[in-house]
């Protein structure tokens, strides 16, 4: 199988900072929250992918591709301690993350004692292609987080790169394990249609409670700008509605969306960011 990009692994630490969490984004606390709300997911997320692809790795002959998993799960360690520390941090001001992210543990916990192994992996590699997404909206609109807390703006940056960098990790494991045929297809066609109605399930609800813990759930101004950030312009969930549909078609390969020009912000990314370190990922 042919390695489209081979992700690296980077230990970088962000330190945001607990004085601006809960309103850090330069349109508002109503956006931030939109952010903060999608940190909550990924400390349990991250380690949930990582589990459904450690499953199948004595299934890849292919020497790239088991190299290519290993740093992905290296990058996703990276990905959810740093979002570890910036939930505790909402945690100190006064947000419900902690009982948020208690939901999402259970719920995974569940999936992975009562699903099967394919199926939790088609929920990783469906979930892959939704944050794949996402980051490319965030890489292609800067103004999405431009003018931002710098520390903020650099996580979120970084994590939108090194998920454009993975992207096709996951999805190249389930390819290798369960092919290309009909089966295959409808196990990761459901697979992404299940993911995107849980994950919205839960976001939405948390979202609201977020901005109630922060006096912002009868501000139509911020209820306003959170529309139009999403929906509108620049639109950030309207963008992803094309992207997400092209995952229904039977020969999709993740990097079909061929964004890797934005791959060489990273050297730049990390020149910014202190106590870097490379391959230092477990």
């Amino acid at each position: 199988m042919k390695m489209h990009i081979m992700p690296v692994r980077r230990n970088l630490k962000f330190h945001v900072p607990d004085n601006a969490v809960l309103d850090w984004h330069d349109k508002g606390p109503g956006i931030s929250q939109f952010f903060n709300t999608l940190s909550l997911f990924f400390p349990e997320g991250e380690r949930f992918f990582i589990n459904s692809v450690r499953k199948y790795r004595d299934q890849i002959d292919d020497p790239e591709l088991q190299e290519a998993v290993r740093n992905f799960i290296g990058q996703e360690a990276m990905h959810g301690r740093e979002h570890e520390d910036y939930n505790q941090k909402m945690v100190k001001a006064g947000l419900p993350v902690d009982k948020q992210e208690a939901i999402v543990t259970r719920l995974l916990d569940l999936i992975s004692h009562r699903l099967p192994d394919a199926m939790q992996l088609s929920a990783t590699v469906a979930l892959e292609h939704l944050t794949a997404i996402l980051a490319d909206v965030l890489l292609r609109e800067p103004e999405l987080i431009d003018g931002s807390d710098p520390q903020y703006q650099k996580l979120w940056h970084w994590h939108a790169l090194e998920e454009t960098e993975h992207k096709a990790v996951a999805f190249d494991v389930f390819i290798t394990v369960f092919g290309r045929g009909f089966k295959s297809w409808l196990l990761r066609a459901s697979g992404l249609v299940m993911a995107t109605i849980i994950f919205f399930s839960l976001f939405y609800p948390f979202y609201v409670i977020n901005m109630y813990k922060t006096g912002k759930l009868f501000s139509l101004k911020d209820w306003w700008m959170s529309f139009k950030f999403q929906w509108l312009k620049p639109g950030g969930l309207r963008r992803v509605i094309i992207p997400w549909l092209d995952w229904f078609k039977p020969g999709f390969h993740p990097w079909d969306h061929d964004n890797r020009e934005f791959l060489a912000e990273m050297d730049g990314l990390i020149g910014d960011v202190d106590g870097y370190s490379k391959d230092s990922a477990a």
